[in-house]
């Protein structure tokens, strides 16, 4: 039998096994209605609005309180903490969808886990089927697949760490927002509302989730801790913190988030001047490492004779290729590494 056909069956077994795993996964997930980002979803969608009161909001205060009530609360914080904590330890057992969800929120992308796998799925198929139309080579039809494997989660990784560059890169004027709205009498969940109406992506869709989940009876820390979990930023974890201390013991919230906002920016400018400084490094390594690859697919399509002895068993060929790939992904990994400066 040709070789062409078992392969394109192979093809289409995995393609209708993508579709029926994409329908099953799909009924099971619509069947999932309980789910707080379920209710948020329906909640945006009937049309509710932004403004909030202040009700249920009044544990925040805390400047009334006696020193041991105080004292009881801030206990009673900590504990709250070590609580998460030992939740967060426990996340890894949770189902792959759950984190595969939550990746796809951090990066903005409105898809389900099944339609991701999907979207995964045809690549690989895409791309092996261009390597056997183009190449009329298995081995290269086989590093086309791997290099469609890999793909989806890269760009899945990019979109998520340009959307966390954004949403760090606007925390600190929100910061003063937030800070202007409490001077001005706001109580802290209406000054959340005004960051959602006045900001602009992905500062507005973060506070406007959190609002809506305010609005649903979920607690202000709560929707702030939330918040946390799907930016996954260092500096919004160190003002949510701060804001749930001062909201125990009280204290003056505006000039706290104005100090925190001046670290902020700071570290911003630092980390901007580190990109700028490494970005050749950087651009370096996506340079290097592309020639090779770019260079082999090129030669393999214009002239096939030309890089046969890499491919062919009959010698060592496919060893020298496969140590060329291990050494230039090894070289891409150190570039990487030595132009990532943490600040």
């Amino acid at each position: 039998m040709n070789v062409l056909v078992l392969i394109l069956d192979g093809v289409g077994a995995v393609a209708l096994g993508a579709v029926v795993a994409y329908a099953a996964v799909g009924l099971r997930s619509r069947n999932d209605k309980g789910a707080l980002d379920e209710r948020v979803r329906r909640f945006a969608e009937a049309g509710a609005g932004l403004p909030i009161s202040d009700q249920g909001d009044s544990e925040a205060a805390g400047s009334g309180k006696s020193p041991r009530e105080r004292l009881r609360r801030v206990l009673l914080l900590m504990r709250r903490d070590v609580e998460a904590g030992s939740q967060a330890t426990g996340a890894a057992q949770r189902p792959r969808e759950a984190h595969l969800a939550e990746a796809l929120a951090r990066a903005d992308l409105k898809l389900r886990p099944a339609e991701w796998y999907l979207i995964r799925s045809g690549t690989i198929v895409v791309l092996a089927l261009i390597g056997v139309a183009v190449y009329r080579n298995l081995i290269f039809a086989v590093v086309l697949a791997v290099i469609g494997l890999f793909v989806p989660p890269l760009v899945l990784r990019f979109r998520e760490r340009r959307r966390l560059r954004r949403f760090n890169d606007q925390l600190g004027d929100t910061l003063i927002l937030l800070s202007n709205a409490l001077k001005a009498g706001y109580s802290f969940p209406q000054a959340m509302a005004s960051i959602a109406r006045s900001s602009t992506p992905p500062m507005a869709e973060e506070f406007a989730r959190a609002t809506r989940e305010v609005q649903l009876g979920v607690t202000t820390d709560a929707a702030l801790s939330h918040m946390v979990t799907r930016i996954r930023s260092d500096d919004l974890d160190l003002v949510v913190t701060a804001v749930q201390i001062q909201r125990v013991v009280g204290g003056n919230l505006a000039e706290i988030l104005d100090n925190i906002a001046f670290t902020i920016r700071e570290r911003i400018r630092i980390k901007g001047e580190i990109r700028t400084l490494t970005a050749q490094a950087r651009a370096s390594s996506f340079i290097i490492t592309g020639l090779p690859i770019g260079l082999a697919l090129i030669l393999q399509a214009i002239n096939p004779a030309y890089i046969k002895p890499l491919l062919s068993f009959a010698g060592p060929g496919p060893f020298i290729l496969g140590a060329c790939i291990l050494s230039i992904a090894f070289a891409f990994y150190v570039m990487q590494r030595i132009a990532n400066i943490e600040v």
